[in-house]
């Protein structure tokens, strides 16, 4: 604080000296004022060297920066576009204009501009907006093949590294995501979001006590980071200590009101715990954040059938069988439910669609289905005299036929255990976008300016909030 008023006081004289027609002067206090966060003063002081200097594609690269700080992102791209008139070979306008573009949506020039960028100069930053273009899209592959040409590039960059290997988490490619999230530890042991990624691959698997050790170093980095508690939360829920689960996952909670996932766990827990009541509480607020997913409406079901609100609880598997295409446990309870209220004949449908799923599901991959589901399927199927040419891939080993046990225990287990996957697509975002400024980018005028940098702020997030780091989702 004390430099900055002597460098304005220096200012303040070298303008009074000049009669306020210092270019450099001006210049490096409309970077003090940037740096105080008067963002419009900034803006006034750039146009201002524009002005002194109309060929200086260094002003207009700042009134650019400044109107993009301002939220002004086409007014940015038109002086973007300016300055590249100026000067056609700077790599950091193809960058910020690519990431302009990106604010606006408009993906494909957005692309073209960052494709320019990397013909230009290479750059870490560069490669991390592109695969951050692919994955606002949807597309994984190529977002996996920029962030593995990235690696190429850059193959100590912890970020880049664990990107990649959150990536290949999320295709179930585990060889090559734990190859790179070691590589990532390799160079940065500290690195909280690998290792947090690293234990969640452990608790995919079942080696909860291994992951709670892995979190115990996350703890003492980000002590207070919700998919921590959550990850920790479903370990004691894996390892049957529920009271345990639900302290972890309401602090969780607590840190992160609006995460949906977390609300989830919690209202399994609660349901595995047969309170009902508090499992409705907190699956009715997971489903206000995610309306179209109709794996908590099947457990909304769950919890108002316990409840004995048989009339809603049909409400509820209608909309589960309305939005989930693939989930055969989902029709399999809603059968249940209507067994027991006498109507065979919709229990046979409910039937008929579930063994459609199971099918398909056993056609299109080696996933083993929960016992418990396939021991009230065949009793379900004899009460209602279909189902006799169902073919599971595993054979019953003791299981239980209560219907509230089936409804709970692993609501999808015939998918990815423990559900990390697609948890795990909502951290791997974050990864992609918390990375470390360029040592030294964009070039300076002959006054010696300080050079400008590419933007790098967090471009918007369609369709996956950003989490810190790796999350898991227990079912």
């Amino acid at each position: 604080m004390a430099e900055g008023k002597v460098a304005m006081a220096v200012i303040k004289e070298q303008l009074q000296e000049t009669q306020g027609l210092c270019e450099y002067a001006i210049y490096v206090q409309a970077l003090i004022f940037r740096l105080e966060g008067n963002i419009q003063e900034s803006l006034e002081l750039f146009q201002t060297c524009a002005v002194l200097s109309p060929q200086c594609a260094d002003n207009l690269k700042q009134v650019a920066r400044s109107l993009f700080l301002l939220g002004k992102h086409k007014a940015a791209i038109e002086v973007y576009n300016e300055a590249a008139k100026l000067n056609q070979k700077d790599w950091e306008i193809c960058h910020n204009l690519g990431v302009c573009y990106i604010y606006l949506k408009q993906f494909n020039k957005a692309q073209d501009q960052l494709h320019n960028a990397l013909h230009l100069n290479r750059h870490d930053l560069t490669y991390i907006m592109l695969g951050k273009i692919h994955l606002l899209e949807g597309d994984l592959d190529k977002a996996i093949e920029i962030y593995k040409k990235a690696v190429e590039f850059s193959p100590e960059n912890t970020e880049l590294l664990t990107t990649l290997g959150l990536l290949y988490l999320q295709l179930g490619i585990y060889q090559k995501a734990f190859e790179h999230l070691g590589n990532a530890l390799t160079y940065d042991p500290t690195n909280y979001k690998a290792i947090l990624a690293a234990g969640s691959m452990m608790q995919t698997h079942g080696d909860f006590d291994v992951a709670l050790t892995k979190y115990r170093v996350v703890a003492c980095a980000v002590p207070e980071s919700p998919p921590l508690w959550n990850n920790i939360g479903m370990c004691f829920f894996g390892k049957k200590k529920y009271v345990a689960a639900i302290s972890c996952l309401k602090r969780a909670n607590y840190l992160a009101p609006f995460d949906w996932k977390i609300l989830y766990n919690l209202g399994l827990v609660h349901l595995t715990m047969q309170q009902y009541a508090s499992a409705f509480h907190f699956l009715s607020a997971a489903i206000n954040f995610q309306p179209k997913m109709g794996e908590l409406y099947m457990l909304l079901a769950v919890a108002l059938t316990n409840l004995e609100d048989t009339e809603n609880a049909r409400r509820a598997y209608a909309e589960a069988v309305r939005l989930d295409k693939c989930n055969p446990l989902v029709n399999l309870n809603y059968a249940v439910l209507l067994y027991s209220q006498g109507e065979k004949g919709g229990a046979r449908a409910q039937y008929q669609e579930m063994e459609k799923k199971v099918n398909l599901l056993k056609d299109g991959s080696s996933l083993d289905f929960d016992p418990e589901m396939v021991e009230v399927a065949q009793k379900l199927g004899a009460a209602l005299q279909v189902g006799e040419g169902l073919v599971w891939t595993k054979p019953v080993k003791d299981p239980k036929s209560k219907h509230r046990t089936t409804s709970t225990s692993k609501a999808t287990s015939f998918q990815q255990p423990l559900g990390s996957n697609q948890a795990l697509g909502q951290a791997m975002s974050s990864a992609a976008a918390c990375r470390k400024p360029p040592s030294g980018a964009g070039g300076t005028s002959q006054l010696t300016k300080p050079p400008s940098l590419p933007l790098e702020p967090e471009p918007p997030v369609a369709a996956q909030p950003p989490e810190a780091s790796a999350q898991t989702r227990e079912k």
